[in-house]
């Protein structure tokens, strides 16, 4: 592959967005130009992977100015993985929002907006220096921002304010860290930093700034204890929001952490420690508040949180298990939970209302779709032999073999209560009949047309099959995950092939 071509990832849904702006009021077109940009951009990354699954690492120097001077993107097998995981769970959203974004919201610009985040997403996967992983956050954010207020709804502003507000101040605290690592080694390229770091004598400078990014990193994606914005924005806005939201936005946060903690600040054992205690935590909380919850998208928001903190346990332990386990999870975890949100908004077209209690009987009244949705489900906790169980034996593998035994009795108790969470979602709203039928809403999604319907499920369906294939065919993606754990514990091949 031309190294050129590395950047497409970030140009596909650009052309895309700028097409659809073009075609403001005619809703039907942006739909279907979102609908090939999507796969286009699936192509692509499959193809991007299939360039780089043996280990080996693509740069692109822009205007070709050689690193560590000019803007440099790099796209090894972890980048490719992240462009392919964002791809799959864009396609799926745009194809679900397709059907359920209504007209006069996307009147507002959705399509486009969507392109935007993604865009911003694709970016930040790909970005071989510090600095324009920044900026690719604040494309991520206001994208993001603009779309979790898109229809002005009140709880939706609510969420938003939360949500922008510490957004914002991790950007601040990041652009601080990046300001003083500057000042500090005179460069931003992640290859460079790398070498210099190691070489540095003012280690006092450099735990300061690790802390920094810790700090900056853990509030985007959610870690103990700068958490509590997540659950108040995540459910406001839509489904198809909710389910980019939950697949990609925090795994940003995550994906920058494994690149930063693995890449520039190693064999900190303070920060391991820390990065160990703060996942468990967050395992524990985020369970905690799940099975208090009664709103089905809150209860999905706080198991994002808590299973967030099973891949920070993976970083903080470091063993190449570790990692592995921490990728793996990562994998199942974007296409679950985008899965999931995508679930709770077609349970509201059926029951109208995302609270549990007032769903009721629906296994009787769709049982073959129930049986789909409890295979989701239990994916989402892991039950064996589905895809959330082989990432937890790789962590707990590697917790024991490091000693860390605080990590495997977080996970471990952390499943529990995740299981004990979705049992109380399909006894409420699946198996226990209805209160009162009379007073149901009307049932939305029945009234649909057939491929209205269809277009409604598909995703769900063939999410659902990515996450079957990701449990049976287990082996060969715990082999591609140790492969790049293990150049996450040598980032020599990395740091040699961008300074090349």
């Amino acid at each position: 592959m031309n190294s050129n071509l590395i950047i497409l990832p970030i140009i596909i849904p650009l052309i895309t967005a700028v097409l659809q702006m073009f075609l403001w009021f005619r809703i039907r077109e942006q739909r279907w130009i979102g609908l090939v940009g999507h796969s286009v951009s699936l192509v692509f990354a499959l193809l991007m992977l299939s360039h780089v699954k043996d280990g080996s690492i693509l740069t692109m120097q822009a205007g070709n100015w050689p690193a560590p001077y000019g803007i440099v993107f790099v796209v090894d097998a972890f980048s490719a993985l992240m462009v392919l995981l964002t791809s799959i769970s864009g396609i799926a959203v745009g194809i679900y929002s397709s059907i359920a974004i209504k007209s006069d919201r996307a009147a507002f610009g959705f399509f486009p907006l969507l392109q935007f985040l993604l865009m911003g997403l694709y970016g930040s996967f790909i970005a071989g220096d510090i600095f324009n992983l920044y900026v690719w956050f604040e494309v991520i954010i206001i994208a993001s921002f603009v779309l979790i207020t898109l229809g002005g709804e009140k709880a939706q502003l609510a969420g938003a304010m939360k949500y922008v507000t510490l957004n914002l101040l991790a950007s601040v605290i990041f652009l601080t860290g990046i300001a003083v690592l500057y000042g500090v080694m005179g460069t931003l390229n992640l290859a460079d930093l790398a070498q210099k770091i190691a070489l540095s004598d003012q280690q006092h400078l450099i735990n300061t700034i690790a802390v920094l990014f810790l700090v900056a990193f853990g509030i985007k994606s959610a870690v103990f204890p700068m958490y509590f914005w997540l659950p108040d924005a995540y459910h406001t806005p839509p489904a198809a929001i909710s389910a980019i939201f939950g697949g990609l936005l925090t795994k940003v946060g995550v994906y920058a952490f494994i690149r930063i903690f693995s890449l520039l600040f190693i064999n900190d054992t303070f920060i391991q420690d820390l990065l160990v205690i703060l996942a468990v935590c967050t395992m524990i909380v985020g369970a905690l508040g799940a099975i208090n919850a009664r709103n089905i998208r809150i209860i999905f928001s706080y198991l994002i949180i808590s299973h967030i903190g099973y891949m920070i346990s993976g970083l903080g332990v470091f063993t190449v298990a570790a990692l592995a386990g921490t990728l793996f999870y990562l994998i199942h975890d974007i296409i679950v939970k985008t899965n999931v949100f995508l679930i709770s908004g077609l349970l509201q077209k059926i029951r109208g209302s995302y609270h549990i209690d007032k769903m009721g009987g629906l296994y009787n009244s769709y049982p073959i779709l129930s049986l789909l949705i409890a295979l989701a489900f239990l994916s989402l906790v892991g039950t064996p032999p589905l895809s959330g169980f082989w990432p937890k034996v790789l962590l707990v593998k590697g917790a024991y073999q490091a000693g860390q035994y605080w990590v495997v009795g977080g996970i471990l108790t952390a499943s529990f209560l995740t299981l004990w969470a979705i049992v109380r979602i399909w006894s409420k709203a699946f198996w226990t009949p209805a209160s009162d039928p009379d007073k149901l809403p009307g049932d939305i999604f029945r009234r649909l047309p057939f491929l209205r319907r269809a277009g409604l499920i598909s995703p769900i369906v063939g999410l659902l099959g990515i996450s079957l294939f990701l449990g049976f065919a287990w082996k060969p993606i715990a082999d591609f995950c140790w492969m790049i754990a293990t150049q996450l514990k040598d980032p020599s091949l990395y740091i040699q092939t961008v300074l090349q």
